[in-house]
């Protein structure tokens, strides 16, 4: 019998019945919880990061937790050899592959004075490169089931975030390749949209989630108070949004980044960028 796993949702248990997810980034964080939501809602889902420990053990978790099937494979996003072996096991073990995740992500705080070329350079790489890769390897496959595509960015481009310019910078180009395949892909039946995370809250909302290095370093900095919906987002705020982007519901959605971040983007005050630039954290990179 399968193990009792969390049922607060508002939608069917098994809309996504013999359905294929694949999520890089899927064994932690936002990625994970996204992951398991769709595997709860009747999908197998294959998740893939570089290391191979903690990844199997994160896909032993969370089948666990859902009741339903979560596979490994270990690679970088980085390299195309790796992308298009795990594609292949992925399809060769279930036959298809119906969803994609772009979540894998490079990420630290670092002000310009202390960023270097090298590290600009690899969250580019992780981030963007990573991005096109994976959905370069798997596109064949999603124009045979019809299927979905969310690339996973953020919101610290759209007014600018201290310590953030290298991932703003690879986010704003990924929220770019979300319309350009839209538009692309949208005559073959592939619906790609973007959800915005954020690493400063608490949650998944692409918005601050709690637990993250950003949240650790900036926290001291950080005042709900000015998060427009006056709350920290959830996991579960994102893993419901997840759901919906890729169910029937969301079948004229395409092109479209959601930002789930109670408004904090639009309020950017929530920080207090001043004293932060003028008295930064203690990078150790």
């Amino acid at each position: 019998m399968a193990p009792a796993v969390e049922t607060t949702t508002i939608f069917k248990d098994n809309i996504f019945a013999g359905k294929v997810l694949f999520c890089s980034g899927g064994g932690s964080g936002i990625c994970r919880g996204m992951t398991e939501a769709v595997v709860r809602h009747g999908a197998k889902a294959v998740i893939f990061s570089r290391s191979k420990d903690k990844l199997e053990k994160a896909a032993k978790e969370m089948s666990l937790k859902t009741g339903g099937e979560v596979f490994a494979v270990a690679g970088d996003v980085r390299n195309p050899a790796d992308v298009e072996n795990a594609i292949k096991i992925t399809v060769e073990k279930y036959g298809r592959l119906d969803f994609l995740i772009n979540g894998a992500a490079g990420n630290f705080l670092s002000s310009f004075d202390h960023l270097s070329y090298n590290a600009f350079k690899t969250v580019i790489e992780i981030d963007l490169l990573g991005t096109f890769n994976l959905t370069k390897a798997a596109v064949e496959h999603l124009k045979a089931s019809k299927g979905a595509v969310i690339n996973v960015t953020a919101t610290l481009h759209y007014t600018g975030t201290p310590f953030q310019q290298h991932a703003g910078a690879a986010k704003a180009a990924v929220d770019a390749l979300t319309k350009h395949w839209a538009v692309e892909l949208g005559p073959h039946g592939i619906r790609v949209n973007g959800k915005n995370a954020k690493d400063i809250q608490k949650g998944i909302a692409p918005g601050p989630i709690a637990s993250t290095v950003g949240m650790e370093k900036l926290g001291p900095a950080f005042d709900v108070t000015g998060v427009p919906i006056q709350r920290m987002g959830e996991v579960q705020d994102i893993a419901q949004s997840t759901v919906f982007l890729f169910s029937e519901g969301a079948s004229y959605i395409s092109g479209a980044i959601l930002v789930v971040d109670g408004a904090a983007w639009m309020n950017p005050s929530y920080l207090n960028y001043p004293e932060l630039v003028l008295s930064p954290p203690d990078f150790k990179l």
